[in-house]
């Protein structure tokens, strides 16, 4: 029932909408709620204790984060990972990731290189412990802190849009297969980029693009698997 799978996560009612969103959120990139599952909005509204207009709120917001589908006379469902999303979404991000760390290149001041080398440290320690989920939280620090750091607001907004779908397909295959140490590697590089006044932006942006797009061809593999 949906109402059980949800339980673990905290509410409260003064927040309404945005924490309903940031609690259906977690739960589909974590794979609690998976594609197909049907949003009652019936059990959503005796779970949360609120009325339909935020819960219907909170909906719009999971559609624009391209997490669920609201169909007309059907209902609101959370969107099933497809070979077209992975193909059409990744090749956009990577390309406009390694933009926002070419940006960010000429911008970043050596408060934000600390924070990056503080998310690549917690990243190693996860790497340590075995401990996927935690990696990838800091791995998510990490990108987001160069992407603030380039201070474009419009590639900022869409790479928070396509950074969500592809959190999703992470969560989505529990971190199964994906090679943490050699992330992680991936990811030591970037920083000494970043950290090097003599680097060219362009061949920081193509480290980048070049990380991501790996990814994709990886998670393109897992769908094809039974």
């Amino acid at each position: 029932m949906l109402t059980k799978k949800i339980k673990q996560y905290a509410f409260r009612p003064d927040v309404l909408a945005g924490q309903v969103s940031k609690i259906l959120t977690e739960a589909i990139l974590e794979d609690v709620l998976k594609g197909g599952d049907k949003l009652v909005e019936s059990d959503l509204q005796k779970q949360f204790g609120i009325s339909r207009s935020p819960l219907r709120e909170a909906f719009r917001d999971l559609e624009k984060k391209g997490l669920v589908t609201i169909t007309p006379r059907k209902g609101t469902f959370v969107k099933r990972i497809s070979r077209k999303d992975i193909q059409e979404n990744f090749p956009v991000r990577a390309t406009l990731e390694g933009l926002a760390a070419k940006e960010a290149f000429k911008k970043i001041d050596a408060k934000g290189r600390s924070h990056m080398q503080q998310a690549l440290l917690k990243m190693e320690q996860a790497v340590k412990e075995n401990d996927p989920k935690a990696y990838w939280k800091q791995h998510i620090v990490f990108h987001e802190i160069f992407i603030g750091a380039c201070a474009n607001e419009v590639l900022i907004a869409i790479l928070n849009t396509l950074r969500m779908h592809s959190l999703w397909y992470r969560f989505s295959y529990k971190y199964y297969r994906e090679d943490l140490p050699g992330s992680l590697a991936v990811h030591r590089k970037i920083l000494e980029l970043f950290n090097n006044p003599q680097t060219d932006p362009a061949v920081l942006a193509e480290r980048v693009q070049h990380h991501i797009e790996t990814a994709s061809e990886k998670f393109l593999a897992y769908l094809e698997e039974p």
